[in-house]
């Protein structure tokens, strides 16, 4: 049984750790206001760009010439899985929740016979995906030096996975990152970048236009930016949801500390009443043999 000193000592410990879960708590909550504003800001140029080529590819639609980031290569026998995550921990499961989407989906690629190539963004996600996954990560981009994130971390990634394409490394290129939905909700995502996926909505009537110059030399231009803007898109809303998730996980950490500390503290003073007991039972005792 643990002494009277070594429960005190363990009650100060656990009250120093509810104190630093308490402060994360807060830092994260003060940060999550921008990180939120910045990931909601950012939705509305992003799907109106894949809305905006959606229609220029309809019109191209009949063109023999597509761009290969918009029609494919024709194959799709290797996939290069492009996995954001966090750089830091203690955010609860954000970031095992998008690594397990990424490992689900490069394992059911797999058994259908695909070859799998990982590029991780965030230092999480490869310590995470290098145990399994090792010899089939071919990039790894850390960010921690970024104090805060811009489009041209954006354009930085993109560039390596557009070069990657046009050297004919990979077939099929898959986004995953963690959407933000609340402070308690965060989705994992897998969004195809390459080949786009443009979703038509058939109850729309399509508009229809007269480009200059014509719809192959626009998408030319435009598909590469758009893959910049969703992988920024992806990096604000992954910023977004770990600090939401780091929130909600030093709120509960601090309730268990909180729980711990009144446990304790119980054992501690019955502990003590007891030997306080045990000692006057020894002086009566001592007494009455007198």
């Amino acid at each position: 049984m643990a002494s009277l000193k070594d429960m005190r000592v363990r009650i100060a410990s656990t009250k120093a750790t509810q104190k630093i879960t308490k402060a994360m708590q807060m830092v994260a909550a003060s940060k999550l206001r921008r990180a939120q504003s910045a990931a909601e800001a950012a939705r509305p140029y992003a799907e109106k760009m894949e809305a905006v080529i959606g229609n220029i590819a309809a019109a191209a639609a009949t063109s023999g010439n597509a761009s290969p980031l918009l029609a494919g290569t024709g194959n799709d026998k290797v996939h290069l899985l492009l996995v954001c995550t966090g750089e830091r921990g203690l955010s609860g499961a954000f970031n095992s929740s998008i690594v397990r989407l990424a490992r689900d989906r490069a394992l059911k690629l797999m058994s259908e016979g695909k070859e799998v190539k990982f590029f991780c963004v965030g230092r999480k996600g490869y310590e995470q995906l290098r145990r399994l996954f090792e010899k089939q990560i071919v990039e790894h981009m850390d960010l921690r030096g970024v104090r805060q994130l811009g489009f041209t971390n954006a354009e930085e990634i993109a560039q390596k996975v557009l070069a990657r394409f046009d050297a004919g490394e990979f077939d099929v290129c898959t986004l995953f990152f963690s959407r933000f939905k609340s402070v308690i909700s965060q989705v994992p995502t897998g969004q195809q970048l390459i080949p786009l996926v443009v979703e038509t909505k058939a109850e729309e009537p399509a508009a229809s236009y007269d480009y200059e110059p014509d719809e192959d030399e626009i998408l030319g231009a435009l598909l590469p930016r758009n893959i910049a803007v969703q992988i920024f898109r992806a990096l604000l809303e992954n910023n977004a949801s770990f600090y939401g998730a780091q929130m909600s996980a030093m709120d509960n950490a601090t309730r268990n500390a909180g729980e711990m500390i009144r446990k304790q503290t119980l054992t501690y003073n019955r502990t003590r009443q007891a030997m306080i007991t045990k000692e006057l039972i020894e002086i009566i005792s001592g007494a009455e043999a007198v």
